[in-house]
């Protein structure tokens, strides 16, 4: 998975902090739909400073449940890790799946159901959307107030 590659880089280069976002699955737009974020972190304040963030940049998001049991989905007999845990939790297996490439304080975004718009919304036109950046400038500028 690319965002697992891109995890791993990251990661060698000795991050404080790793917020991924990627349009992983359709389970968290079946969760919360086509215009809500889920967030899933593994560091309980970065993901509180990254949902406020989103808030306060007009972006909807929801911090989705990090099931430390599912982990046991991953498992397996012929690989080191599989990338699905099966059909339901699949939000959530795959957030784990993504946590396994990295051992800094991580929170996974999964934008697939706000990444693209079919029609003009209250942050902009129909198309890609950009959604996360807003977020994540708005969590940079907290760090330099805080």
């Amino acid at each position: 998975a690319a965002p697992a590659n891109a995890l791993t880089y990251a990661s060698r280069q000795g991050p404080d902090v790793l917020i991924e976002l990627s349009t992983l699955t359709g389970a968290c737009v079946v969760a919360l739909g086509e215009q809500v974020a889920g967030i899933f972190a593994f560091d309980d304040s970065l993901g509180k400073a990254v949902l406020k963030a989103a808030d306060a940049a007009g972006e909807a998001a929801w911090r989705m449940p990090v099931v430390e049991e599912y982990r046991e989905l991953l498992k397996s007999d012929v690989a080191d890790l599989k990338n699905t845990g099966g059909r339901f939790g699949g939000a959530v297996t795959a957030a784990l799946f993504l946590s396994e490439f990295t051992e800094a304080p991580f929170v996974h975004i999964d934008i697939a159901g706000p990444a693209f718009a079919d029609k003009e919304h209250m942050l902009g036109p129909s198309g890609g959307t950009g959604y996360g950046v807003r977020t994540l400038v708005r969590y940079l500028e907290d760090l330099t107030h805080d």
